[in-house]
């Protein structure tokens, strides 16, 4: 082979290799890509989780649903941030002290529009977790996967250290003195008036909800939050609510798979003496 042609060799493999690498800040293709629900695949993080997903709210041929071992969540392709994730939470996950990589990343599952680094950077909001790092500590993947932008959305920072992490403490304080919990939760877009982040117009939500469902004793009690996406300290209390409320606000039909039979006196009312606040 003369130089020339090892010269033309060279730059077909180097240009090959930078064609094929994909960065982590982003998602596979930037192209359009039309939102399909995936088929549902039981969480692999224990063998002997039970069906139905307790968890889960309906969910709708429109949705993107990616599930990962330690939670699911429905992706959006115009706000770029998730409409909910869920999980479930037990005492033993609690416990965990595993951690993984905690570099903010595309989604490897979705295909198409994904939030990017840049759009957050210097814009004065956070990356806020919808499933927190600290209730993944039981794997290694499963505490890197909740870096990925399918469970984040833009929170003020004041917020995200402070009221919302008062719901997340709640959540591992469930799992620890009932031995499991299920949550639910995701952005409210209202009249969206802290407008969009970054070259790819990132909405800014402008609340949050959380729901949590708990079984004792062979009944189910459940509670609904929602704060406001503010550095304003809020009380836990005062931001209660009934699921049946919370679904109000959200759009959605929460604990789908909770019995028919019990499912709207759970919803409809708070048991206050269960959860602590």
């Amino acid at each position: 082979m003369n130089n020339v042609a090892r010269l033309i060799a060279a730059i077909f493999i180097i240009g090959s290799c930078a064609c094929g690498s994909i960065p982590k800040a982003g998602p596979v293709s930037t192209q359009e890509v039309s939102p399909k629900k995936r088929i549902e695949i039981p969480s692999a993080k224990k063998a002997i989780k039970t069906q139905p997903r307790l968890e889960l709210p309906a969910i709708t041929d429109s949705e993107d649903i990616v599930t990962h071992i330690g939670f699911t969540a429905s992706y959006n392709h115009e706000t770029l941030i998730p409409n909910w994730v869920a999980y479930e939470l037990t005492r033993e996950e609690v416990n965990g002290s595993e951690k993984g990589d905690e570099s903010f990343q595309w989604d490897p599952d979705i295909k198409g529009r994904q939030a990017w680094r840049e759009d957050y950077a210097r814009s004065g909001w956070d990356k806020g977790h919808m499933i927190p790092r600290a209730d993944l500590k039981w794997s290694a993947k499963a505490y890197s996967e909740s870096f990925y932008f399918s469970n984040v959305c833009p929170q003020d920072p004041a917020f995200n250290t402070g009221s919302w992490r008062t719901t997340e403490s709640m959540g591992r304080r469930l799992a620890k003195q009932y031995g499991s919990v299920f949550i639910v939760c995701g952005p409210l877009v209202f009249d969206n008036k802290y407008g969009t982040l970054g070259e790819h117009k990132v909405v800014i939500p402008d609340a949050f909800f959380k729901a949590f469902l708990i079984c004792v004793n062979g009944e189910y009690s459940a509670i609904g939050i929602i704060m406001d996406n503010i550095p304003e300290k809020q009380n836990l209390k005062q931001c209660a609510m009934s699921v049946d409320e919370v679904e109000d606000k959200c759009g959605l039909d929460l604990f789908h798979d909770l019995d028919i039979s019990i499912q709207s006196a759970v919803e409809s009312r708070i048991n206050w003496k269960m959860w602590g606040i």
